[in-house]
């Protein structure tokens, strides 16, 4: 397939789906990687990114993504109806493969590759949750805190170098957008 397939196909993407009288609401440099499918009331906002085949899913209630907040590959997201929307805050990092459903991510947290975190459950602001954890319904994962295991229990203090590197890895993810959406620019050149 030659460049100009490539780019015929990525436009042709369709990305955001409505569900019932919601379609999703993006701000300005919002980037959604290929396979990505955003579904009614999702709200994302401004320098967010969501990566390759992940599904935010706000049918049944309601999702709202904070400013650059990187939502990475195969990670699915997901309320229950009338009871657990879904609240993601600033700066924060949700790695690969990650299951949020109907929880409270704060501003400035981690939360690891294929971690689950449960309805009403909320991660305040600095915390960082394991990668393959699994945090359970209501439970809070305290600031400054990491949090590991099935089901998830607090195992520490976070150093300073951990609680720095949330803005960093915000930022990274930034930067990740940028080239990746230069390298799509070039393909019709």
């Amino acid at each position: 397939m030659d460049a100009s397939e490539i780019k015929k196909k990525l436009d042709e993407e369709i990305k955001l789906f409505p569900y019932l009288k919601s379609y999703p609401k993006l701000s300005e440099n919002v980037f959604l990687a290929s396979g990505a499918k955003i579904i009614g009331d999702v709200e994302i906002g401004p320098d967010s990114s969501v990566w390759y085949n992940t599904v935010i899913r706000g049918d049944v209630n309601y999702i709202r993504i904070g400013s650059l907040t990187n939502i990475q590959d195969c990670s699915m997201l997901h309320v229950t109806s009338g009871k657990y929307p879904l609240n993601i805050g600033n700066m924060v990092t949700i790695g690969h493969s990650v299951t949020l459903h109907g929880c409270t991510i704060k501003d400035l947290c981690l939360i690891g590759m294929g971690a689950v975190v449960l309805d009403g459950a909320v991660v305040e602001e600095k915390a960082l949750v394991a990668a393959g954890s699994v945090v359970k319904p209501n439970f809070v994962v305290p600031g400054g805190k990491l949090v590991a295991g099935v089901p998830a229990k607090i195992v520490r203090d976070l150093t300073d170098i951990e609680l720095n590197d949330f803005e960093k890895s915000a930022l990274r993810y930034k930067k990740y957008t940028e080239i990746t959406i230069e390298s799509l620019r070039n393909i019709s050149k």
